[in-house]
């Protein structure tokens, strides 16, 4: 299987990474291949809506000059797209919030272009918030299964962890047996 994991996290050791690390150990101790890209690494500018991406056939075709054709020829090639973001105000971070406008470019649905570059994929949610996982990572996980019923992508599900004691709460054996269970799950998931 082939994992791409959009990390939409600033800090690289911070919490979401904390609880990425049991996660994709479970992936690769499979034979799974694991493809993280850091988003705040990449130049992501927001969608512009002039669609003239909706007129290239079989291809991307933003005219944005920046990272996101090159990203999402790694999403494409994946089996399973994962979205691992802290939740501010009841969302993604900025980059990941601009990246997934973005998808506007994978299907074609509103001009001369047809089809979809991107439908059958899988789509997951790894998420640190505050509050509970419903009040805090709700909102977002809505707004996921939405594009996916849109892209006509399989919603696999979301792992959250809600953040009580910083660091410290994405090392619970509780935060990492669930980290695991839901590779698991994926894994399982996929493999049907």
């Amino acid at each position: 299987m082939k994992f791409c994991i959009l990390f939409g996290s600033p800090r690289p050791r911070g919490n979401t990474a904390e609880l990425l690390k049991p996660f994709i150990r479970r992936l690769e101790e499979t034979g799974s291949s694991v493809d993280l890209i850091s988003l705040y690494d990449k130049e992501i500018k927001p969608c512009m809506g002039c669609y003239a991406c909706q007129d290239v056939e079989g291809q991307y075709g933003c005219r944005i000059a920046d990272d996101v054709p090159k990203i999402f020829d790694r999403v494409i090639a994946a089996d399973c797209v994962v979205l691992a973001t802290p939740i501010y105000t009841w969302y993604c971070t900025a980059p990941m919030k601009a990246l997934l406008d973005r998808h506007f470019c994978l299907n074609k649905f509103y001009r001369s272009g047809t089809g979809s570059l991107w439908a059958g994929k899988s789509v997951a949610i790894l998420a640190t918030h505050g509050y509970d996982a419903q009040y805090g990572a709700g909102p977002f996980e809505d707004g996921v299964k939405r594009l996916c019923e849109h892209s006509a992508l399989q919603y696999l599900g979301m792992y959250s962890v809600r953040d009580i004691d910083d660091l410290p709460s994405f090392q619970t054996p509780q935060s990492v047996a669930g980290a695991l269970e839901f590779a698991d799950r994926l894994l399982c998931a996929l493999s049907k």
